[in-house]
């Protein structure tokens, strides 16, 4: 029997060669496909709000598939799985968005305001990120750096080397990140301040949402939204906001759970109008 189609996008500068534990998992159930980086074409390039991004996004879908897919997407992946939901419903089944931080409301007012005077790369995480080392003089360097901070150490066993092996390429010194420091922080600092005025408008196609427990990224945003958006589809799982990393195999459980209530549920999320005030 032919497995459903699942099209899986990554967070900010984590290639989807990260996910491998996770992808192996939801292999078993579905057809696991994935576009390698986000945001690195020249042609979909990086700006605010990530209309290009978007644009990219549909592309992929267009040219790889023949019928609607499931959409999962962590973080970056997750918001733009929802945009483009909403701007192509027919090219998808259903969305899980994992930890994708919904700002709408007074936030996003504030988040434009931010941009508006030119403010965006001194907030976290692109405060942070700008600064962010990215040459070593080998791989094995590279993961001894990143084994000794928290973040990483919380992974699973394996997934930072998944990460050093999908995540180098060369560079005059020794090795880089494939995933570039610009890119990155251009990302964060173009984050949608829009997604209240699309939300309004309802989505085509049912949604779901799995945040982890200790996420600084959602606390930051709330979850007022997100439960509008999703209503009866939410989910929180321990972990933070890296939790497909820290706990892959209860990652992918947890997808597949929502996989199965979206697809048998309802065709459509109606939202509150007044829920994005």
């Amino acid at each position: 029997m032919t497995q459903p189609k699942l099209h899986f996008a990554h967070a900010n500068s984590y290639p989807a060669g990260v996910y491998r534990q996770l992808f192996d998992r939801l292999g078993e159930h579905f057809d696991v496909q994935a576009l390698d980086m986000h945001a690195h074409n020249p042609h979909y390039p990086v700006t605010d709000c990530w209309p290009h991004l978007v644009d990219e996004y549909i592309a992929e879908l267009v040219a790889r598939y023949t019928e609607p897919v499931i959409l999962v997407g962590h973080s970056l992946g997750g918001m733009l799985s929802l945009l483009v939901a909403q701007q192509r419903p027919d090219l998808v089944r259903c969305v899980v968005m994992l930890d994708a931080p919904v700002v709408a409301g007074w936030r996003a007012l504030v988040w434009r305001l931010i941009k508006l005077v030119g403010k965006e790369y001194d907030m976290p995480p692109a405060k942070f990120s700008r600064r962010r080392r990215f040459v070593w003089p080998d791989a094995e360097s590279a993961h001894q750096h990143f084994a000794g901070k928290d973040i990483f150490a919380a992974w699973a066993p394996g997934v930072l080397a998944d990460y050093i092996a999908c995540g180098l390429k060369p560079h005059p010194e020794g090795v880089q990140l494939r995933f570039t420091r610009d890119i990155e922080t251009r990302v964060y600092a173009t984050l949608p301040h829009h997604l209240g005025g699309i939300l309004r408008q309802g989505l085509k196609v049912p949604i779901g949402f799995i945040g982890g427990a200790d996420s600084w990224e959602t606390s930051q945003s709330g979850h007022q939204h997100t439960k509008a958006l999703v209503g009866p589809h939410f989910r929180i799982v321990p972990g933070g906001h890296l939790f497909p990393m820290e706990a892959p195999l209860v990652a992918a459980d947890a997808t597949i759970a929502m996989i199965g209530e979206l697809i048998g549920g309802q065709s459509k999320n109606v939202l509150k109008a007044d829920a994005f005030a």
